[in-house]
């Protein structure tokens, strides 16, 4: 291929590609790189330092699931492009290449039509500030129309969607061979395969002269020269280049979406893309400045794409292979990355995430231009330019990497919370040790990855965002580190706690000869409201516990509530007072009366009820309209009590409730099927309640 440049700023184009699961994102990747020559129709990668294997059914799969950058050359430019997945579980990389690029191609199928997770994808891209071009595919299907599409698209999206070029059909009247630019009145014939310009007939301009109004209009209404917009409205003929200037501004602004059919199978449209990409598209010199703290959270200046400035870059993403090691896909914001040098790598995490924070300093190995399976070495990466960096020994996806002696921070996106909990456990006492070094690197690649180890429950818990995320992790962990890992039943942090008062006697009264063991006490139990924790009330009289004891009879019971007293549940909000008991001159020690207090619980609680507790969690959930209902009703289903609904913005409701923890542990599944895929739900942990009585039965006798 030809050398992929080491641009400056104004000669790079990050471009994020954005669309739902099966648009053709990757498709389109492909033929882009087959159009500038970076990738061989045998499926090779070639250049002058590196000549590889390309999989493009192995790719496909990975960028599925997958950030993954494929940088080429056009027109004298450095494009990155960065495909980004369109399941829902992965939106974490999603936010990634947002951060990652200056503008985006937002691919729509014209079969599918705007679907509801079409209209999130849209709405995440607003959400971040990122212009968007609209690349309509499939227009070869039998059920799609490209008039219906760009309608339904400017009714859902808004007037500024419109189309660049309109398709002009083969013979059957429905097979795109071609498209007539509306600025340049020019036709593009794929018709024989290879594309083929010729200047419009006279049919064909009466024909596009609607569309072509509109679409100048919208551009010079964008425009910094009001004296655009002033000449057009006169009538004037407007120089077209000048228009085409412009148009990259209009795109900028985020009020001109335009849009472009394409058959990225067959490759019609691919060279238009690209020159919309080389003359729409922002440079990473007019992404906004970048606003960074001082790891201890003070506020620098903003920061400008300046090779010469400060360094500021961010890992959008990390992976790690057993036999090739950590790679760390890196965009650098300000200042020059180098091999070899030293940097400052910072991590902050939200407060209820299990990635730890951390500041150290670590010397970056050698720097590459991915592509596939190949690595071409650079000597650097300017600013506004985007390149895998080798042994980051510490870095995980989202942390910040500047000057060691200027170490600042950048304010990772936002990583929905992970609500699929689910128990692994290694198959053999050898997989255990691979366990734990494989989650730890997975934990690095993957901030919306949580690992919860459970004391009370003795299990490791990954929290996913989906059952596509799981999956991935799962066979991440048998066929990238060749861990067997099984998974197990989830156990719930039950409670146990003492429904009514009750007396308990506690006696280890043991003589076997020599020292024995002498210890009684008497205690009652009475219960306390939710969250009171745990109270103990001395109240012996006469020295009937010698004051050197009493203790001992506290830390016993504190260890068997620990342990629980009738399923294997810690026990909480409870009281217990210590009212008499027996000591003995000789035989009377501390773990003498640690055994008696123990005793004593256990024998209360078998002369008085006691009741389980379940967690349960405050949750809200927002859906469309539509969906309230059927949301209300499953919630009702799952025990829950609602507390709460409220508007969420134009068509979107929220509902609040607090149900059961034990009934949420698919909840994230179940509410992605009831909603179509449209709906999200947040959890928070608020106290704990009397589980029914069918269900505490049938756990304690189980126990």
């Amino acid at each position: 291929m030809p050398p992929v440049p080491q641009a400056s700023a104004d000669n790079i184009r990050n471009v994020v590609l954005v669309g739902d699961a099966g648009t053709g994102k990757t498709t389109l990747v492909e033929a882009a790189l087959l159009a500038t020559g970076a990738l061989t129709r045998a499926g090779r990668v070639e250049d002058s330092n590196t000549v590889s294997d390309y999989d493009p059914v192995e790719m496909r799969q990975q960028r599925s699931i997958n950030l993954t950058l494929a940088p080429t050359a056009y027109d004298g430019l450095k494009l990155n492009l960065i495909d980004t997945p369109g399941y829902a579980d992965f939106v974490g990389d999603l936010r990634a290449g947002l951060r990652a690029g200056d503008a985006a191609l937002f691919i729509v199928s014209a079969a599918d039509g705007l679907t509801a997770a079409t209209r999130m994808l849209w709405a995440e891209c607003a959400q971040a500030g990122t212009p968007r071009a609209v690349i309509l595919t499939k227009l070869d299907h039998q059920r799609s129309s490209f008039e219906e599409s760009v309608q339904q698209l400017k009714d859902a999206l808004g007037d500024g969607v419109l189309p660049l070029y309109l398709p002009t059909y083969a013979s059957d009247g429905h097979t795109i061979s071609g498209l007539i630019g509306l600025l340049s009145q020019e036709v593009a014939d794929y018709s024989s395969g290879s594309r083929q310009k010729q200047p419009a007939d006279a049919e064909q301009l009466e024909a596009i002269q609607d569309d072509r109004a509109r679409l100048i209009e919208s551009i010079v209404t964008e425009s910094e020269d009001e004296t655009l917009l002033d000449a057009w409205v006169a009538g004037e003929d407007l120089d077209i280049d000048t228009v085409i200037a412009d148009m990259e501004k209009a795109v900028v602004r985020g009020e001109f979406y335009p849009l472009i059919p394409i058959n990225p199978v067959t490759g019609l449209a691919i060279q238009e893309v690209l020159e919309l990409v080389a003359k729409g598209f922002p440079s990473p010199l007019e992404h906004r400045a970048v606003t960074a703290t001082t790891p201890d959270g003070k506020v620098l200046k903003p920061l400008t794409c300046d090779p010469d400035g400060p360094l500021l870059a961010e890992v959008i993403k990390t992976t790690s292979e057993p036999y090739v090691g950590k790679l760390s896909l890196v965009r650098v914001f300000s200042g020059t990355l180098r091999p070899e040098a030293p940097v400052h790598v910072s991590g902050h995490f939200a407060a209820d995430s299990s990635h730890q924070d951390h500041d150290v300093d670590e010397r970056i190995g050698s720097l590459f231009s991915p592509l596939g399976k190949s690595q071409q070495l650079v000597s650097e990466c300017r600013a506004g330019d985007i390149c895998a960096v080798a042994k980051l020994g510490r870095a995980e996806t989202g942390d910040t990497l500047s000057g060691v002696d200027n170490p600042m921070l950048l304010q990772p996106w936002q990583v929905p919370q992970p609500l699929l909990p689910t128990a692994i456990e290694a198959r053999t006492k050898s997989d255990e040790d691979k366990l734990a070094k494989a989650l730890g690197r997975l934990l690095a690649e993957d901030p919306s990855l949580w690992l919860e180890s459970k004391e009370d429950t003795g299990q490791q818990v990954l929290w996913c965002l989906g059952e596509a995320h799981l999956d991935v992790v799962m066979d991440r962990l048998a066929n990238v580190y060749g861990v067997a890992v099984d998974t197990a039943p989830l156990r719930v942090s039950l409670r146990e706690t003492f429904a009514d008062t009750g007396q308990g006697h506690g006696r280890n009264v043991k003589q076997s000869g020599g020292h024995g063991q002498y210890g009684v006490c008497d205690i009652e139990v009475e219960p306390l409201p939710q969250g009171a924790g745990f109270e103990f009330v001395d109240k012996v009289v006469g020295g009937a516990v010698p004051r050197q004891y009493i203790a001992s009879v506290e830390k016993g019971i504190r260890t068997q509530m620990a342990r629980g007293v009738i399923a294997g549940y810690p026990v909480t909000d409870i009281r217990v007072t210590l009212v008499g008991g027996k000591a003995h001159s000789v035989d009377s020690s501390d773990m003498a009366f640690q055994t008696a207090g123990s005793l004593a619980l256990k024998d209360a609680a078998e002369k008085t009820r006691v009741s389980l507790l379940e967690p349960v969690a405050e949750i809200t959930v927002v859906v469309p309209d539509d969906y309230v209902g059927a949301v209300m009703t499953d919630l009702s289903i799952r025990r829950g009590r609602l507390t709460g609904t409220d508007t969420e913005g134009p068509g979107f409701s929220k509902v609040t409730a607090e149900v059961p923890e034990i009934e949420l542990t698919r909840y994230v599944v179940d509410l992605r099927s009831m909603s179509h895929g449209t709906g999200h739900f947040s959890r928070r942990h608020v106290g704990y309640q009397p589980m029914p009585a069918a269900q505490a039965e049938k756990l304690t006798a189980s126990s």
